[in-house]
């Protein structure tokens, strides 16, 4: 059910995103995901400066003067916001939760990619696909994305990210760009991620809470799973608590690594005590450089 805190938690975000694409983000994103090429705008007459090269040698010569061609960028692009909505991103010891992280670097890409007239869509997925948007270039899709990304309430709390990615590689039937949301606390999933990035543009965005990389030094860390509901204490003050803690930090690290690669999927990292808009447009400013 939505609630008028709901809306306004909506409309929050909305006009603070826009703020965000309207100063710098519009630009690193179109800079960063270009088109497949150019397409073929109008003939005008040369005028000084311009390339030869785009001299239209026909037109010229019927014409008795100059003329060159003009192309535009054809944009055109699909791009998809995947969000993991399972309970563990319900999870923030900071005030604002991962859930609430994700949603705020959803609305941002969404946004950009319709202030760039590309094709926005939707996937919202837990243990089962929660709800599919189409892709769309109309306006109003991009502010729907940013509802459901905020206000959505899943029915499933676990997370089944191979379903996920099974089922965007069955829809999407032209090539997407694709910002995969999570905090990647899932069972392997690399054989369907490696699948997907063999048609499509993958980016795994990974959301993670301060708790989650640095730990009390001492003390009773009484925990419980957001998605099974299983509770344990773990005695932040043994050693051997620590170091089975970081062994199994150090080994999801690695599986998602690998997953990453083999998907061949860029990566970026937002936590939930920092802003979202300068990691992304850091990102895309590095990924816009000639290699």
């Amino acid at each position: 059910m939505i609630t008028p805190e709901l809306l306004a938690q909506v409309r929050r975000l909305t006009i603070r995103s826009r703020r965000a694409v309207e100063e710098v983000f519009a630009g690193a994103y179109r800079s960063a995901f270009r088109g497949r090429g150019l397409e073929f705008a109008e003939v005008r007459e040369y005028v000084p400066g311009d390339d030869v090269r785009t001299i239209d040698w026909n037109v010229t010569a019927r014409a008795g003067r100059p003329f060159v061609k003009r192309h535009e960028e054809e944009r055109e692009l699909t791009v998809i916001v995947a969000l993991d909505c399972s309970a563990s991103l319900a999870f923030g010891s900071r005030g604002r939760s991962k859930r609430e992280t994700a949603a705020e670097a959803g609305a941002l890409l969404a946004l950009a990619a319709s202030r760039s007239r590309d094709r926005v869509g939707l996937l919202l997925f837990t243990d089962r696909i929660e709800l599919y948007v189409p892709p769309s270039k109309v306006r109003a899709r991009a502010l729907r994305v940013v509802r459901e990304l905020v206000a959505f309430e899943p029915e499933g709390r676990g997370t089944d990210v191979g379903q996920a990615l099974s089922f965007l590689a069955r829809v999407l039937r032209r090539r997407a760009v694709i910002f995969l949301l999570s905090d990647w606390i899932a069972e392997p999933f690399d054989r369907e991620l490696a699948f997907l990035g063999r048609r499509h543009e993958l980016t795994v965005i990974q959301v993670r809470d301060p708790l989650e990389a640095d730990w009390p030094a001492a003390g009773l860390l009484a925990a419980r799973d957001l998605e099974t509901g299983r509770e344990r204490v773990i005695p932040l003050g043994s050693k051997a608590a620590r170091s089975a803690l970081l062994a199994a930090r150090a080994r999801h690290a690695r599986q998602t690594g690998e997953a990453f690669r083999m998907g061949r999927a860029a990566r970026i990292e937002l936590r939930c005590d920092a802003p979202v808009a300068p990691v992304l447009v850091r990102h895309m400013e590095q990924r816009a450089r000639p290699r």
